[in-house]
């Protein structure tokens, strides 16, 4: 069977493929062109974020039996076009979950202390301390809006820093992840509404999906506290960008740290060119070399194990 690797994967996992007897081909600037093209000489596909298996991709896909994304998000995969063709769809949630915690409790530590504009004005020769001042995340009350695998590891974090944690769960999955929410030291909370007019710090955790969309909007925004913060690190459509930057440049909230877009890479320049409290990271959360790693290796041994069942 003959494994197409379309995104770059550390070599850990390619070894795995190949100690399972098969054949890997790397192309990893393959365009979506060449893709369709080619998709129909394999059995699986290993992808990241750069890949886009659309319906007119997988249409080509004759031979396929597996997709694995390496990685968390399947908004690139049209899961219901690979359904239709009884294409199996894997991913590795699991992977990624420390290292987008811990991205995510940085992005709150710079904005709370202005540690990036306090960097790039300290290059430009400039003591602007009394400008910066800052405050304490002891105490604070951290918004987890949803509670997968990131959230979890995020709240034990923000706990273990004498942090409140709220979570609002409605998108989670089910019963066990608000016991696992309350068990842990967690307060619930039945609307986002209620979520957002009490914590000074957001953070978002869920899928890209039509029910998920501008989850924060404007009307959202307006219920947060004057010198509250965002926090988005999983999906850009969460967030309404246009917005975000009118409640920035009001000053109707207090800071924001984006890691995701609604366009990736990132090209609104009105994102790029604003100079308030706001943070941007060009989709950095899984990088990490354990979590490449970690990632490659799942995948790997996914597929294999799905493939040699066949």
């Amino acid at each position: 069977m003959k494994i197409l690797i379309s995104d770059k994967l550390q070599e850990e996992g390619v070894k795995i493929f190949q100690e399972n007897g098969f054949e890997v081909v790397k192309n990893f600037k393959i365009t979506n062109d060449e893709l369709k093209e080619e998709i129909g000489n394999y059995d699986g596909i290993v992808i990241r974020s750069r890949t886009k298996l659309t319906a007119e991709v997988l249409e080509r896909a004759k031979s396929l039996k597996v997709i694995g994304r390496a990685g968390v998000g399947l908004d690139n995969v049209d899961k219901k076009k690979a359904a239709e063709l009884n294409i199996e769809v894997l991913n590795t949630p699991e992977a990624p979950s420390v290292s987008v915690a811990e991205l995510a409790l940085g992005l709150m530590f710079t904005l709370a202390r202005h540690i990036s504009n306090a960097d790039r004005t300290m290059h430009c020769g400039e003591w602007n301390k009394s400008q910066y001042l800052g405050y304490t995340l002891k105490g604070k009350k951290l918004g987890l809006i949803g509670f997968g695998n990131i959230a979890k590891q995020l709240a034990k974090k923000a706990l273990a820093l004498e942090m409140e944690v709220g979570v609002y769960s409605r998108f989670s999955k089910g019963p066990k992840a608000i016991e696992e929410a309350k068990n842990i030291g967690c307060k619930l909370y039945s609307s986002i509404g209620e979520l957002l007019q009490d914590a000074q710090i957001i953070s978002l955790h869920l899928p890209a999906t039509p029910q998920t969309e501008n989850t924060i909007n404007e009307t959202n925004l307006k219920l947060m506290k004057k010198n509250s913060i965002v926090i988005n690190t999983a999906r850009g459509s969460l967030i309404d960008e246009k917005a975000l930057l009118k409640a920035l440049a009001n000053e109707e909230i207090g800071g924001a740290a984006l890691d995701v877009y609604r366009k990736e890479p990132l090209k609104d320049m009105e994102l790029c060119n604003f100079k308030g409290n706001l943070i941007l990271t060009p989709h950095i959360g899984a990088q990490t070399i354990e979590t490449q790693v970690h990632a490659a290796t799942k995948i790997a041994e996914k597929m294999s194990d799905f493939l040699k069942k066949l």
